[in-house]
C-alpha cells in the first residue's frame, strides 16, 4: 500500500490506502498495548472516535496526518532496507 501511495500515477484510492497503512500500523501497536490499554475507562469509545478521525472525508483526518508527520518520514528512513529483505525473501521462496 505504501508503494501505491508513492507512485507517480494518483488515483482516488490514496485516501483509502492512507487509511489501510495507518490503521495496519494502529493494530500492530494496539496488539502489544491491548493487555494495558483496555483498563483505560473510554478506552473502546476513544478508539471508535480515533478510527472515525481517521476515516472522515476532509483534508485533516486522522490518516493523512499521521501518514504524512509519522509514517512516511519512517518509510522513507529504511525503505532500502525493507526493499532488500523482500527481495531477498522473494528470491529464497
Amino acid at each position: 500500500s505504501i508503494k501505491a501511495i508513492e507512485s507517480s500515477s494518483k488515483e482516488d484510492d490514496t485516501m483509502w490506502l492512507t487509511y489501510w497503512v495507518v490503521y495496519g500500523v494502529f493494530s500492530i501497536a494496539e496488539f502489544f498495548s491491548d493487555i494495558f490499554l483496555y483498563w483505560f475507562p473510554f478506552y473502546y469509545a476513544g478508539k471508535c472516535l480515533f478510527l472515525l478521525w481517521c476515516m472522515a472525508p476532509v483534508s485533516w483526518n486522522g490518516s493523512q496526518v499521521l501518514y504524512r508527520s509519522v509514517i512516511r518520514p519512517c518509510f522513507l528512513r529504511h525503505h532500502q532496507t525493507v526493499d532488500n529483505v523482500l527481495g531477498n525473501l522473494g528470491t529464497k521462496a
